[in-house]
């Protein structure tokens, strides 16, 4: 080593510092979530104040047929907690996309039932809620998005909150609604676009 040429090493990286969402433990997890209907059903001692959001979490016309026309399937997880203010403005809205996307798989998971997965999926050193987990059709990671897409985050600034977490009843603005619906739309899209023009599954599927 010359002199001024130091340099930091690092210990070698194992397998399991760069699989900590394997697609075994992605599949089991998706396995084990349930649809938008199903997870309201079994919380609704808990989402029974949601009423108002779940009227509001419609996509446009336009926003539904672009869900429509997606080819690719991917399986989607969401990490939820039905006591949260961000989840009762955000979950509906990812309800309502599944609804209008048959090409999207997506479950939900109450984080409290499944805390090693949401370990494994800390955002600057927390457990946050809603934390979406986009996969390929054969539970490949694609993506992971948590816990506010960057108009609520932008909205919430402009609020200046101090609260981490707002109650489930905090009335939502409708330009922030459509701006934060807009931002989950647009990450679907992306994912799929990502699924769509891949080699691999394109050789695959020989498209």
């Amino acid at each position: 080593m010359r002199a001024g040429d130091a340099r930091i090493r690092f210990p070698a990286m194992t397998v399991a510092d760069t699989a900590l969402l394997t697609t075994d433990l992605l599949r089991a997890a998706h396995a084990a979530g349930k649809a938008w209907p199903d997870y309201l059903h079994a919380h609704r001692d808990r989402t029974a104040g949601w009423g108002h959001h779940l009227a509001n979490a419609r996509a446009t016309d336009a926003q539904r047929t672009l869900l429509a026309g997606f080819t690719r399937r991917m399986p989607v997880l969401v990490l939820t907690g039905a006591w949260c203010g961000d989840c009762a403005v955000q979950c509906p809205m990812l309800g309502a996309i599944a609804e209008a996307c048959p090409a999207a798989d997506v479950r939900f998971l109450e984080q409290e039932a499944h805390v090693g997965l949401a370990e494994r999926v800390r955002i600057n050193a927390g457990t946050r809620v809603p934390t979406v987990i986009w996969c390929a059709e054969d539970f490949e990671f694609c993506s992971l998005l948590g816990d506010r897409t960057l108009a609520r985050y932008r909205a919430m600034a402009a609020r200046q909150l101090g609260a981490a977490c707002p109650l489930p009843g905090a009335p939502v603005g409708a330009d922030e609604a459509a701006a934060t619906m807009q931002g989950w739309v647009d990450e679907f899209e992306r994912v799929q676009l990502m699924l769509r023009l891949s080699p691999r599954l394109r050789q695959l599927h020989g498209d």
